[in-house]
């Protein structure tokens, strides 16, 4: 915890002579600017006391003044600062993501406006794409995955070319692991079927499902994208599937834009009695574990208590014999 002690409300207060509970500790030292003396207290640290009740925990401390530094009492009044940092002991935890990813609008000198749409559809005659209200989409492992990117321009006479595509548990295409589907213009994936195509500015494909082996349950897939003028032998699209060594993204005259990223997600694993089996197992250990570290926690903070309880203890004188 961090408290800032602001100089202009303790008149005559001399910086050098303040300390915590616990001096001792190098690390439990104050500093100053200007205008406030600061300390940054670590909470098991510095003689930090933990206090609790049945929401809240309760870190506290306090910064004391002194004459000297060997002193253990005191007849003057002294500035004592007593300040506390307070967590729920409960708390909400959510994880989020963006479903169906919205079209990607670009504009690029020498081709204006346009617009990329990386849609999937439920079977090859893509008819009708998935509702993105749908989302995220369930697949089994080896169903079909059917996808459409079509790009669209006020310019006539250019194509799409797909450079690449690839898979990722993330929104992230350079987050590893990555699955190559496509690269270099060539078919990695043996399960790509490419279908037949409406227009020039269209792409149809089709895998097979799979998972991401680990705990992932998600993919989304990224693609690599272009468009080249048609019937150009300069282009990109016009080499096709070529090795990494023989491309050349040198443009000329505006022939072609520059690459662009698309992505479309998520597609997630549907669930089945095995893999949640296999969840309430992995769920139990993790509670198992979760335990065994809590009880060591609780074994560290009794001895720590125990250990401030006789600290404090030897501050005080027992009673004589005939009082008790």
């Amino acid at each position: 915890m961090t408290i800032a002690l602001d100089k202009s409300s303790c008149k005559g207060l001399n910086e050098d002579h303040l300390r915590l509970n616990d001096p001792s500790n190098p690390a439990c030292s104050l500093y100053s600017n200007s205008t406030h003396v600061i300390g940054v207290i670590p909470l098991n640290e510095c003689g930090t006391t933990l206090r609790m009740d049945n929401e809240t925990l309760f870190f506290e401390n306090e910064i004391t003044t002194f004459e000297l530094a060997n002193n253990v009492i005191t007849r003057k009044h002294l500035l004592e600062v007593r300040f506390c940092c307070q967590y729920p002991k409960r708390g909400n935890v959510t994880l989020g993501f963006t479903v169906h990813r919205d079209n990607k609008t670009i504009v690029e000198k020498g081709f204006g406006m346009f617009t990329y749409n990386f849609e999937f559809f439920p079977n090859n005659l893509y008819n009708t794409m998935v509702n993105p209200s749908l989302y995220p989409l369930e697949y089994d492992v080896g169903d079909k995955i059917y996808m459409q990117i079509e790009a669209s321009s006020s310019v006539n006479n250019t194509e799409l070319f797909v450079e690449s595509c690839s898979a990722s548990p993330y929104d992230n295409p350079t987050y590893q692991p990555t699955y190559s589907i496509i690269e270099n213009g060539c078919t990695v994936d043996p399960t790509v079927v490419i279908y037949p195509k409406s227009h020039n500015k269209e792409f149809r494909f089709s895998i097979d499902a799979f998972k991401f082996i680990g705990l992932h349950d998600q993919v989304y897939i990224s693609c690599s994208v272009l468009q080249c003028e048609i019937g150009n032998p300069n282009t990109r699209s016009s080499k096709g599937c070529v090795a990494p060594n023989h491309q050349n993204h040198r443009r000329r005259r505006a022939i072609e834009t520059g690459v662009h990223f698309i992505s479309q997600g998520p597609l997630r694993l549907r669930s089945t009695p095995e893999s949640e089996s296999r969840v309430t197992g992995l769920n139990l250990n993790m509670a198992f574990i979760a335990g065994c570290l809590l009880a060591a926690v609780g074994m560290i903070c009794g001895v720590v208590m125990i250990h401030k309880f006789k600290k404090v203890a030897v501050q005080y004188q027992p009673l004589p014999t005939t009082e008790q």
